[in-house]
């Protein structure tokens, strides 16, 4: 064989290898964006199922507690807010604002001993509070697949690929400052 088809030989495996690295690349990357987007999907899920058992529970707690119009109002703001969410971004922000209140709410139902002992809200709050366990339990999953999707854009050599192909990053779903701290109740 002459030398010049053996150069021809090399150059050719090495391109089908250098290829077949950017097909397998490409591929891993749209598989962990996907995944983001079906973890994302199942947040989306429970915030809608949360969004739709608070128009019963502010009814419920009118009728015990109609005269804490701030407090009804927020959670009903925070709802409004949450609806009108275009962005995952958003919809990130309105679920804060959502659990804020929602926390309100609970708290002063402790001061209403009718209302603590009423079934409807009773099995609202239990029905809510197992929808927030699963909020937490699925934006676990969704911030593991951020990170794994992360890790993967970010380091060398796919993050060659992802430059080239134009995979944007994906926001965490954090909890905001204001989540952290104990909501307050003021009774006037």
């Amino acid at each position: 064989m002459e030398p010049g088809t053996i150069v021809l030989i090399i150059l050719g495996v090495v391109l089908l290898l250098l290829i077949f690295f950017v097909i397998r690349t490409y591929n891993s990357l749209i598989q962990l964006r996907n995944r983001v987007s079906d973890q994302w999907a199942q947040i989306d899920v429970q915030l809608k199922r949360r969004s739709d058992l608070i128009p019963n529970l502010v009814e419920t707690v009118k009728g015990y507690a109609g005269h804490e119009k701030e407090t009804l109002n927020a959670v009903i703001e925070a709802r409004n807010s949450f609806k009108s969410a275009t962005t995952p971004a958003e919809e990130m922000k309105a679920a804060g604002e959502m659990t804020q209140a929602l926390g309100r709410i609970f708290a002063l139902a402790e001061s209403y001993p009718d209302l603590k002992a009423n079934q409807n809200f009773l099995q609202l709050q239990e029905e809510l509070g197992g929808t927030e366990e699963k909020i937490a339990y699925a934006r676990q999953f969704y911030n593991d697949s951020v990170l794994t999707y992360k890790n993967k854009r970010e380091m060398f050599p796919t993050n060659i690929i992802a430059g080239m192909f134009n995979f944007e990053a994906k926001p965490f779903f954090e909890v905001e400052e204001t989540d952290r701290e104990v909501p307050k109740v003021s009774f006037k």
